[in-house]
């Protein structure tokens, strides 16, 4: 196991009616943004019933963020931030709010060009505006850390950032939230939760079992309750245990000690940039063929994973990877989250406009080795035809 610092100060009010925990949660004199994104939020009553528990503190709204945030949006929120002198901010929502409700802790307060935040990835954070979060979609795992991501329309890029400063002060879950979601969203959800494990966890052995334990109880989690969140909207406990799997994928405990990837990540943020796809869609498309392409050196972990989470008994090594691969794409498929790219209209005349996008974006070593090159990328997109 690798050395390493674990820190996480998010404040988590888990169960049914808990948004009425914000009166305590949030400063009483606190001036209060709350950020959201579509109407379904006031819609379903969830931004009423977080008014009514904000009491007398002077409350008002930023809307209209959208599914991968857009810098363009978020810095009309800053504005409204600087010019009503706000001093806490509330995400209602889910990954794509928290994750632009971060950047404009950040930006608001940010002393020069609040591009070159994620141009550096938030290293050059100094400060932040304290905030938390409504979940209402579990997907992300932004509720519990300290990472976003942001597009810049303008520019077709989509860039990550993190700091210790932008973790959530709290978030409550609600799975009651879940019940309305459309089920497309559901499915990636899983698929996104899914995905942020396995780039945590097959990489390669590293005498981290406890991580590889917990690692394999969430996606066995996910194999278990998958369909049934799709088929059950309001099955409490499933969607309980979706909305807590989702958040414990990526708040920093499965990651620690170990080596991870994110190489898949980084080449399906490429394909939102320049094609507007959901995220998880990308990551559906991206994994199988990247585990693929890079069998060989995830040879003991991808035999460990089919094994441990997909009861994969028989065969070679070989045969047991290849299987597991196969098992993961016939699980997003079950979930109604396509695995081609020709599933969403792109096609080989696709491909290098995505590979150069990703060199301009300085992601030429990608992967727990660095060595995932914009040529292997290649290889990855032209087997996800």
């Amino acid at each position: 196991m690798n050395n390493f610092n674990f820190y996480n100060p998010t404040r988590i009010a888990f169960g049914e009616g808990k948004i009425a925990e914000l009166d305590k949660l949030v400063p009483k004199d606190a001036k209060v943004l709350v950020l959201f994104g579509g109407e379904s939020a006031r819609r379903t009553g969830t931004l009423d019933e977080v008014t009514k528990a904000l009491g007398d503190r002077t409350v008002t709204e930023f809307g209209g963020i959208e599914p991968n945030p857009s810098f363009e949006t978020l810095m009309n929120a800053v504005v409204q931030v600087r010019e009503q002198n706000i001093d806490f901010l509330l995400a209602v929502g889910g990954g794509s709010v928290i994750d632009g409700t971060k950047f404009v802790a950040a930006a608001a307060v940010f002393e020069g060009d609040e591009w070159d935040i994620l141009l550096k990835g938030g290293r050059n954070i100094k400060r932040a505006l304290p905030f938390g979060s409504v979940l209402t979609l579990p997907a992300t795992g932004s509720e519990m850390n300290k990472g976003g991501v942001v597009t810049r329309r303008s520019l077709k890029a989509k860039l990550p950032f993190q700091s210790d400063l932008v973790f959530p002060q709290f978030s409550i879950l609600d799975p009651t939230k879940t019940f309305t979601l459309p089920l497309r969203q559901v499915g990636n959800g899983v698929v996104d939760a899914f995905v942020h494990v396995v780039e945590q966890y097959l990489t390669y052995p590293a005498q981290a079992p406890v991580q590889d334990r917990f690692a394999e109880g969430l996606l066995l989690t996910l194999t278990e309750i998958g369909e049934q969140a799709l088929a059950e909207p309001e099955n409490y406990q499933v969607r309980a245990s979706l909305m807590w799997t989702a958040t414990l994928a990526l708040n920093g405990l499965i990651g620690s000690g170990v080596p991870q990837d994110w190489a898949t990540h980084m080449l399906g943020h490429e394909l939102t940039a320049l094609h507007n796809l959901d995220h998880a869609q990308t990551l559906a498309i991206v994994l199988p063929s990247m585990l693929r392409e890079r069998k060989a050196s995830k040879l003991d972990k991808l035999v460990q994973y089919g094994e441990r989470v997909w009861g994969i008994r028989e065969g070679s090594a070989e045969e047991k990877a290849e299987a597991a691969i196969a098992k993961t794409q016939d699980f997003f498929e079950s979930l109604g989250v396509k695995t081609r790219l020709g599933d969403y209209d792109l096609g080989e005349e696709h491909i290098e406009p995505l590979i150069k996008s990703l060199e301009s974006h300085g992601m030429t070593a990608l992967g727990e080795h660095g060595d995932v090159t914009p040529d292997v990328c290649r290889r990855v997109l032209h087997a996800s035809l």
